[in-house]
């Protein structure tokens, strides 16, 4: 059956088993590897017992997991000759930051080969990256960068935040036909979630609302998306919460919808500020939707800084899920300070 075949699904499920963050990846990978036997999976560290922090422990085709050298960049351009050849690997990178040494592959062949030879060639090629804070891990170790890579035309930037998502994104992505950069956070590894044993992918470029509210649209991804959640949750927030799922595509028009309807965003990003994800939330924002504003947009950050390696720094540097709910808290009493109808109601 070919991959277009197969349902897409826009909802989580309610009830049935729960599978982990790092599970549901597992889960993908290996019934992609069954259903199509073109799929494979190359990466320093990719065989080891440990199997990638778990996500690739036990599956049912060891033969086509393959470790490799580490010499990102040749090893990027071996995937990526074999997606011309007609394969579909899965290249997995421990650590973002390993990626970097292969920009000139991702960057200069993977993103272009498209748009140079006409649209007609596919590389259908997945590169996944686990990102985020561990141990005190420290600057070279610890970033995220999907701003940056989204900057790529040609490249599609994928982050997911549940387990349902994980599943289902990793293997739209498998499917796809160009190059996506598959952004996994570790702190999300243990969570856990429904998620379907059936085969299902998630469209590319749809956002999922995790949460409605009137008072301010907060656009959160990955790790922010599940903090910012938990926030609401504790303080009761009147809060419209919007997943991208994926960053590039960005599905702008759920965003400006919601924005249209509560005058005011926060976006919430855990990368660095200047040129970055969360600024161009913005900016498409206030191209299309700039008299629905009632407040200026708001980015809530990393600090411009690369991240530091004590721990006690490292938390600091992490914005708590304490600080993200007094952030929107102070969004939306803001909007509640303006809207005499409004504040009548919560005294009454």
């Amino acid at each position: 059956m070919p991959w277009s075949k197969f349902d897409s699904n826009y909802t989580a499920p309610s009830g049935g088993r729960d599978l982990t963050f790092c599970g549901a990846i597992r889960e993908g990978i290996d019934q992609a590897m069954g259903h199509d036997p073109r799929v494979f999976a190359i990466g320093l560290d990719a065989d080891d017992k440990f199997g990638v922090f778990g996500s690739m422990s036990d599956l049912r085709h060891p033969e086509r997991v393959i470790g490799t050298p580490i010499s990102e960049n040749a090893m990027t351009g071996v995937a990526i000759g074999a997606a011309l050849s007609g394969l579909r690997p899965i290249h997995v990178h421990l650590r973002v930051d390993f990626m970097l040494t292969a920009m000139d592959q991702l960057v200069n062949y993977a993103a272009k080969w498209h748009d140079m030879f006409g649209r007609q060639s596919k590389l259908p090629l997945v590169v996944r990256g686990i990102v985020g804070r561990g141990w005190g891990c420290g600057a070279q170790h610890s970033q995220t960068l999907h701003g940056w890579f989204a900057h790529i035309p040609g490249l599609v930037v994928v982050t997911p935040s549940t387990p349902y998502d994980a599943k289902g994104l990793l293997l739209a992505s498998i499917a796809h036909d160009q190059p996506v950069i598959f952004l996994e956070h570790r702190w999300l590894y243990k969570n856990t979630g429904p998620v379907p044993e059936a085969i299902y992918t998630l469209p590319l470029g749809v956002a999922n609302t995790l949460h409605r509210g009137d008072r301010l649209t907060v656009v959160a991804s990955s790790l922010a998306a599940m903090h910012a959640l938990a926030a609401i949750r504790e303080r009761g927030l009147d809060v419209d919460l919007i997943d991208p799922r994926t960053i590039k595509p960005l599905d702008i028009d759920t965003i400006t919808a919601s924005v249209r309807r509560t005058g005011r965003l926060l976006v919430i990003d855990h990368d660095f500020p200047f040129g970055g994800f969360a600024a161009e939330v913005c900016t498409q924002v206030v191209e299309r939707a700039f008299t629905s504003l009632r407040r200026p947009p708001q980015r809530l950050c990393f600090p411009d800084l690369g991240m530091p390696s004590s721990p006690v720094l490292e938390r600091a540097y992490y914005p708590s899920i304490e600080r993200l709910g007094l952030a929107m808290q102070r969004a939306v009493e803001d909007a509640l300070e303006i809207d005499p109808a409004a504040v009548e109601v919560v005294r009454s």
